[in-house]
């Protein structure tokens, strides 16, 4: 079967007022985002900003418009063979990189092989490990072959991970790559100061005609949520991203701004460790879900912008299934409670893994519903280096980690990223994100089977089976889709926030 998609490449950035001062042409802009880059290699970072900065300069095989649909980027077309494990992928031809080095088959390879190679020792390598070998057809075309199935495999290749990095420039760079980005964006990196900015520039041989509109971007990381709002305010940005809820009245007040609250794909919740008392227990957990108040912590701590969880997977991923909300009902939370042996509830941790303003909130709110059905809770909002130190380096029988808050976005568009790295019995840490070591035999196989057909009818049965095990067995307490609020300038335009946070800016300008 052949497959073609509606062509619209995604990168990512923003743009800075004209007339902010000398030192800025008219089309340069300034993006003020939230944190410090870990890396400018895609394949090495967990986060999805570096990700996002990242498309500044890198493009992928495949991508995702605003819908998170599958459109074609460097590749044309692909095929699948009947046995599901060796996918045929036409290139687009008259590519280069920035450094003039031509992009075909032999770069792909050199990608691939390196993306699903353990001892690369790359972050992303669970999105690519699946892959046997990738050959060499001709110039424009390139031949995966998979271990086994991988129906979602697609979708891993529009991960904004797998971009498509120059040969010459990982044969010079090697482990530094990330400090030396060469790709086939439409901006060509400038440079990186690692505590105040990435700076980039317009690809004058860009492949895509009269693109970009902009002649450079830079991207500014503003930790504190304030700050980054009266960047706005004063002209210094032209866009940011988050914006802080509470900051979003401000703004709107401001006849020069716009706000926008787009969709996501961006689910919160806290997970609660199976394998520890009182959380091994079905009941316990069904009880903390009836706990909170979901409207309540959307207006408390979202400012009204999020939607109460419908399911384990937000509504936009491909094959999710919706369900009811789990309704606030404290007294069956009582009830349930003393049914599990905890007719006085009984006391534990919940940790973050952020610390901002919005999760501050969201501790304080769990934390004053719990104690209202007799669970007392101590919290602790973590920073990324504890995080990694406590949570996700830390396997079952070491870790401290009882209830944890946090967020997943499942950047591939498909249930598969957003189940199998949280659900499946491997995926817990160090390996996964399966903060809350749950583990069900039937769901894994289900995850398992649903890779290995490429019929739809099927994959739908199979993926919502999982989600009726999951929604039922409550490993989380499921919380809150979030909308994404970003504010502009007016003089900004062909700007947007993806659904997995990070940005399309094809055809941004500036007036």
């Amino acid at each position: 079967m052949k497959h073609r998609f509606q062509r619209n490449a995604l990168v990512a950035a923003v743009l800075l007022a004209a007339g902010a001062g000398p030192a800025w042409a008219a089309k340069d802009a300034v993006i003020a985002v939230a944190s410090n880059f870990t890396t400018l290699d895609p394949y090495d970072a967990n986060d999805t900003l570096s990700q996002a900065v990242a498309k500044s300069f890198y493009q992928g095989l495949f991508g995702f418009d605003k819908d998170m649909k599958l459109v074609n980027v460097l590749a044309d077309s692909y095929e699948v063979s009947k046995d599901g494990l060796t996918y045929t992928l036409k290139l687009h031809p008259g590519v280069k990189f920035h450094d003039g080095t031509a992009f075909d088959a032999e770069a792909v390879k050199a990608n691939l092989d390196r993306a699903s190679n353990p001892d690369s020792h790359l972050k992303r390598y669970n999105l690519f490990k699946m892959i046997d070998k990738t050959e060499v057809v001709d110039a424009n075309t390139v031949k995966i072959v998979l271990k086994a199935p991988f129906s979602a495999f697609i979708n891993n290749l529009a991960h904004p991970a797998a971009a498509i990095i120059s040969p010459a420039a990982l044969k010079q760079y090697g482990k530094e790559i990330g400090f030396h980005p060469v790709g086939t964006g439409p901006y060509q990196f400038v440079t990186w100061n690692q505590t105040d900015f990435v700076k980039v520039k317009k690809f004058d041989g860009y492949w895509k005609q009269g693109l970009p509109k902009l002649d450079s971007i830079t991207w500014r990381p503003v930790v504190d949520n304030n700050t980054r709002a009266a960047m706005l305010q004063t002209g210094e940005a032209t866009f940011a991203f988050p914006i802080p809820y509470e900051q979003a009245k401000v703004l709107e007040g401001n006849a020069k701004l716009d706000v926008v609250a787009a969709p996501s794909i961006l689910q919160r919740y806290i997970s609660m460790n199976v394998t520890q008392k009182p959380f091994d227990n079905p009941k316990v957990r069904q009880a903390l879900n009836y706990a909170i108040n979901k409207d309540a912590l959307i207006k408390v701590a979202f400012s009204g912008y999020a939607v109460p969880a419908e399911g384990p997977v937000p509504p936009a991923i491909d094959f999710a299934t919706r369900y009811q909300p789990w309704p606030y009902d404290p007294a069956k939370a009582r009830a349930l409670l003393k049914e599990a042996g905890y007719p006085n509830g009984f006391t534990t941790s919940l940790w973050s893994s952020h610390n901002h303003s919005t999760a501050q909130k969201v501790l304080q709110f769990a934390q004053q519903q719990l104690a209202q059905v007799g669970v007392k809770v101590t919290v602790t909002a973590m920073d990324a280096g504890q995080r990694a130190a406590q949570v996700e380096s830390v396997g079952v029988k070491d870790t401290g980690v009882r209830m944890f808050y946090t967020g997943w976005s499942a950047s591939t568009g498909e249930a598969d990223w957003a189940l199998s790295p949280l659900f499946s019995t491997q995926a817990a840490p160090p390996k996964q994100f399966n903060t809350a070591f749950y583990s069900n035999p039937q769901v894994d196989k289900d995850l398992t089977d649903a890779l290995a057909t490429t019929d739809r009818t099927e994959k739908q049965a199979l993926y919502k089976d999982a989600q009726d095990r999951i929604w039922a067995d409550a490993p989380w307490i499921f919380l809150a889709t979030e909308r994404l609020l970003s504010a502009n300038s007016k003089q900004l335009s062909g700007f947007y926030v993806m659904p997995d946070t990070s940005f399309n800016f094809d055809n941004a300008d500036l007036k």
